[in-house]
């Protein structure tokens, strides 16, 4: 075996041909077939957890901790890098995982011992180009500047050499590119012996139309054969869509096992054993499987100091591992089990809350359950108030109003506290976008009042408006209202939307037949995501009548249906199903497909919750809602009703001034 690769080598820096191409080290092919070359040659014995305990600095700019690297502080990653050793005969390491468990760090352990002790072409790809920009300049310039080892290997950024880039470091015996998954050039620079392929659920179904990226990337180190060495990392998404979680079910699957302080059973951390004092997070124990003795956190460093991977399923193919990891395990100092039971209860009453907890600190699926609830069993469960009257518990209403050809149909709905929500009202507007009387009748509503139980009369505080079907319309008519009070909106398919709601963006729209740049504002909305949660949300458990003579009270997001609403009504609002389609190229997608023709009443409902969203609804403190409640409870004589909008005197015309939840001011 060779040596490590000495400082004082004659290919730490740049040289003459020594390939007998004719071509330098500046030369850029005659880089890359030397760096394929030398990825050829024999390796040293020191492992990537050795290298790192030796040679890693970790730099403040980078680092909670700066300062040497230590694997004894998280014990978990020591197989895992050493996997990723050249004397390890696997070829491709999945590691499905939590966030805070110290795998980004691992991972350029790796870089750096691949830089320093086993040179050769590597390629580093992040979701997009962007990140990968970012990652270099946060992750891997840190890297290079603070290990002295590295430092003298990594070519110098220089204004006429490109061996150092944003997204090329060039080195002796090697060359590191880094690029996105978005982008198929990038995956198709050059061949690799080293490809580390990081948060792969975020990456596109396809590179620029060419293909899965993993696939695309993969197949850069083909070459190298039995010697090439491939990292999958990622925290995972949505069942039936992740990657990760599709790569680690293929693979043995192996789970940290850890032993008892009091018993010394072997287990794996689950988060159903992890018990605490109901509103106490601080009390919060593991309890053991094995003799069911509570587990102080304070024994965690041990027990991690004890921990081994263990194979749940055999693999088939017998090169790849694959790991599994939540944040349970996450060291003493970084994400604590109180901090965890704070993050699980302050998720509560949100799906996009628990959603993200699940994969980012039980590094677990999300698993959308897309089953159209029936629609009879929706309508045994109606509820008796006054028509046209808001409930005690709603606080501010929204509407969502679908255009169709013949007519706009419109559904109000009353949100409280958890986003539980009550129908108000259905409207049907007769005549479609080129009958100017439907568009009087629209402008109409956002004048009108509800009344409330309580003794207010509450208005329209926003109507998301579809723009799917004739949108100059729309347009037009949202920009001689105002947008202080009307969102138009476009819906896109997809769960893989870093929010559910995003913009507003502008776009162009006609007055008066002139054509107006820029002159409206459009909101994107995930439909996948609010019909996913309309349906978890219909399935809830309710209280009995004996429950709530106890005073228990419905659960966060209920919905709530009247006794008016008709059978076609909740046929319409259960109208879809979300079915796992397999595309051309055989991945796997979900899908919302009709179980019927119509499916208005679904679509309004989704505009109503985007309007809810765009309102703060998701984001308002317990101090926001306590001012609702306070508003409806008394309202002064003379004063604005709460969530009005209304018509100011003084306001120009056409405009709207928001009045709403204790706003006042500000022109829109």
């Amino acid at each position: 075996m060779y040596a490590p690769t000495s400082t004082n080598s004659p290919r730490s820096g740049p040289t003459s041909d020594e390939s007998g191409d004719g071509l330098t080290d500046f030369d850029g092919a005659g880089e890359i077939r030397r760096a394929w070359g030398n990825g050829l040659r024999p390796d040293p014995d020191l492992t990537v957890s050795e290298w790192a305990d030796r040679h890693r600095m970790l730099s403040g700019r980078a680092s909670a901790e700066p300062g040497r690297y230590r694997t004894v502080r998280t014990p978990y990653m020591r197989e895992i890098m050493d996997r990723l050793s050249p004397g390890d005969p696997t070829q491709r390491i999945v590691f499905m995982k939590a966030a805070q468990v110290g795998a980004t760090e691992a991972g350029n352990n790796w870089i750096g011992f691949a830089i320093h002790q086993a040179p050769g072409p590597m390629l580093a790809v992040q979701p997009t180009v962007e990140l990968a920009k970012r990652n270099s300049r946060q992750r891997i310039d840190p890297l290079i500047d603070e290990s002295p080892e590295l430092r003298e290997r990594v070519k110098p950024a220089r204004s006429r050499d490109a061996g150092n880039t944003m997204l090329s470091k060039e080195f002796a015996g090697g060359i590191l590119i880094m690029t996105g998954a978005n982008s198929a050039v990038g995956l198709r620079s050059t061949p690799a012996r080293y490809i580390f392929l990081d948060e792969v659920d975020a990456y596109p179904a396809s590179a620029d139309e060419e293909g899965d990226p993993v696939t695309l990337a993969e197949a850069r180190s083909l070459t190298f054969a039995h010697r090439r060495k491939v990292l999958l990392v990622s925290t995972p998404t949505i069942r039936g869509l992740s990657r990760i979680e599709r790569e680690y079910e293929a693979s043995d699957q192996r789970r940290f096992y850890v032993p008892c302080p009091h018993c010394g059973t072997m287990q794996w951390l689950k988060f159903d054993r992890l018990r605490w004092q109901k509103g106490r997070p601080e009390t919060a124990e593991y309890h053991c499987e094995g003799c069911d003795a509570a587990i102080a956190e304070h024994h965690k460093t041990a027990m991690l100091e004890g921990g081994e991977w263990r194979a749940t399923a055999t693999a088939a193919d017998p090169t790849t591992v694959g790991y599994h990891l939540s944040a349970l395990y996450s060291p003493i100092g970084w994400l604590s089990w109180e901090r965890i039971v704070r993050a699980w209860d302050a998720a509560q009453g949100s799906d996009e809350a628990i959603k993200a907890f699940r994969n980012t600190i039980l590094g677990e699926t999300w698993v959308e359950s897309g089953e159209a609830p029936d629609w009879q069993r929706l309508y045994d469960r109606r509820e008796a108030w006054r028509p046209g009257t808001v409930p005690a518990g709603g606080l501010f209403l929204t509407a969502g109003a679908d255009v169709q050809k013949d007519r706009i149909e419109v559904d109000v709905w009353a949100w409280g506290r958890g986003l539980e929500s009550w129908l108000v009202d259905h409207v049907v507007i007769e005549g479609g976008p080129d009958r100017h009387d439907a568009w009087s009748d629209l402008t109409a509503m956002l004048d009108r009042s509800w009344p409330h139980e309580r003794g207010a009369h509450l208005r329209i505080a926003r109507l998301a408006i579809d723009t799917g079907y004739e949108a100059p319309a729309v347009y037009a008519w949202s920009r001689q209202v105002g947008f202080a009070q009307v969102a138009p909106v476009k819906g896109v398919e997809g769960f893989n939307r870093s929010s559910p709601v995003s913009g507003p963006t502008f776009v162009d729209a006609t007055e008066g037949g002139k054509r107006l740049r820029r002159g409206a504002r459009l909101w994107t909305v995930a439909v996948s995501t609010f019909k996913a949660e309309t349906y978890r949300f219909l399935r809830l458990e309710r209280p009995t009548e004996e429950d709530m003579a106890e005073g228990a009270a419905f659960p966060p997001g209920s919905v709530h249906l009247p006794s008016w609403v008709e059978n076609e009504w909740l046929k319409q609002f259960v109208a879809e199903q979300l079915v796992t389609v397999r595309t051309k190229r055989g991945f796997a997608r979900l899908e919302w497909q009709k179980l019927r023709e119509r499916n208005e009443a679904l679509d309004c409902r989704v505009y109503a919750r985007a309007a809810a969203w765009i309102a703060g609804a998701d984001r308002w403190t317990d101090e926001k809602w306590r001012d609702l409640e306070d508003q409806l409870g008394a309202v002064p004589e003379g004063n604005a009703p709460a969530g009005e909008i209304r018509r100011d005197g003084q306001a120009p015309q056409g405009k709207r001034r928001s009045d709403w939840l204790g706003r006042r001011g500000g022109w829109f």
